[in-house]
C-alpha cells in the first residue's frame, strides 16, 4: 500500500519488516546457551520483585504485556489489520497496574470490578476513537484487531495482578509461573528427546504427544510440591493445578501458533535470544492466568 493509498489514522505508523529468521542450532530450532542465560536473568528478576516489591512486579507484568501487544500489532499489519497500539499500550499499563490495586484486601469487590472493567472499557474506548480519522476504509478490521489485542493480552495479563492482590499473592504467582514454565520445560525435553507422534501436525509439527506426556508429569509433579510446601494444600489440589494448567497452556501454545502461521511468521520478534519475543514466552502463561487465579480462588483459601 503505498502513501498516498493509507488513510489517515494508519500514516502515523512506520512500515514494519519481520527480522530475518534467527540460525538454526540442533533439532530444537533454539540457540540454548542463549535461551538459559535469558531465562536464568528473567527468573532473577521475577524472584527479586516479586519478594521484594509487588507493585514493581505488577508494574514488570505491564512492560512484559505492552511489549507483547506491539508484537502482535505489528504481526497483524501482514494481514493489513492496523489496530491502534498508542492507546492500547496505554491501556495495557492502566488494566493491569489498576487490576493489582484493585485486587487489594481492602477494596470491596464491587469497586475491585468497577475498576477492572472501567480499565478495560476506556481502553476499548480509546482504540475505537483513535481510529476515527483514518475514515471508513478498513475500519472494522483494524477495530477488529485492537480488541483482538485488549482481549488477548492485556484482559489474560490482568489475572496475574489479581492473583498478586490475594493473601500469599506472591506464593500464588510464583507456583503458577513454576508450574507453566516446567510443564513446557518438560515437553521441550521429553519432545526433542522422544518426540514420535505429532499432536497437532497442522498447527506445531515439532509438538509431540511423548512432549505433552512430559509437559504433564512434570507439571503436576511441580504444582504438588509448589502447593504442598508453600501453600500448605492437600496433594489432590495440586494435581488438580497442574493437569489445569498444562492442559490450558498446550493450548496456549497451540493458539500462538495457529496465529503465527496465519501471518506467515516464526516468530514475533527477536527481542529475547534464543527464545523469539516476548509475546513467543508469554503464550502459555497468558491464557493459562485466569484458569490459574480461578482454581486457585475456588481450591485455596485467601483467594
Amino acid at each position: 500500500m503505498s502513501d498516498a493509498d493509507t488513510p489517515p489514522g494508519r500514516a502515523l505508523e512506520p512500515e514494519y519488516h519481520t527480522p530475518p529468521a534467527p540460525p538454526q542450532h540442533g533439532r530444537a530450532g533454539r540457540n540454548l546457551p542463549a535461551a538459559i542465560a535469558v531465562g536464568v536473568g528473567l527468573a532473577v528478576l521475577l524472584l527479586l520483585s516479586l519478594w521484594k516489591f509487588q507493585l514493581g512486579f505488577a508494574v514488570f507484568v505491564a512492560v512484559a504485556l505492552a511489549q507483547a501487544a506491539v508484537e502482535l500489532h505489528h504481526a497483524l499489519r501482514r494481514l493489513q489489520m492496523h489496530a491502534a497500539i498508542v492507546p492500547i499500550v496505554g491501556g495495557t499499563f492502566l488494566i493491569v497496574v489498576g487490576s493489582y490495586f484493585a485486587g487489594q484486601r481492602d477494596v470491596a469487590a464491587a469497586d475491585a470490578t468497577s475498576i477492572l472493567l472501567a480499565a478495560i472499557g476506556v481502553t476499548v474506548l480509546a482504540s475505537l476513537v483513535w481510529r476515527m480519522p483514518g475514515g471508513a476504509q478498513g475500519y472494522v478490521k483494524d477495530v477488529a484487531a485492537s480488541l483482538f489485542i485488549i482481549a488477548y493480552v492485556p484482559l489474560l495479563g490482568a489475572f496475574v495482578s489479581l492473583m498478586l492482590a490475594d493473601q500469599d499473592g506472591s506464593l500464588r504467582v510464583l507456583t503458577f509461573i513454576a508450574v507453566v514454565v516446567c510443564s513446557d520445560i518438560g515437553g521441550y525435553a521429553v519432545g526433542v528427546l522422544a518426540g514420535r507422534h505429532p499432536m497437532a501436525p497442522r498447527i506445531s509439527p515439532k509438538k509431540s504427544w511423548e512432549g505433552f506426556a512430559g509437559s504433564m508429569v512434570l507439571g503436576c509433579l511441580v504444582a504438588v510440591l509448589m502447593t504442598r510446601l508453600t501453600l500448605g494444600t492437600p496433594v489432590w489440589v495440586g494435581l488438580v493445578l497442574g493437569a489445569t494448567l498444562v492442559g490450558i497452556g498446550v493450548c496456549g501454545d497451540l493458539i500462538e501458533s495457529l496465529i503465527k502461521r496465519d501471518v506467515g511468521i516464526k516468530d514475533m520478534s527477536s527481542i529475547l535470544p534464543g527464545h523469539g519475543g516476548v509475546m513467543d514466552r508469554l503464550d502459555s502463561l497468558l491464557v493459562s492466568a485466569p484458569v490459574a487465579w480461578l482454581t486457585m480462588y475456588l481450591l485455596i483459601p485467601g483467594g
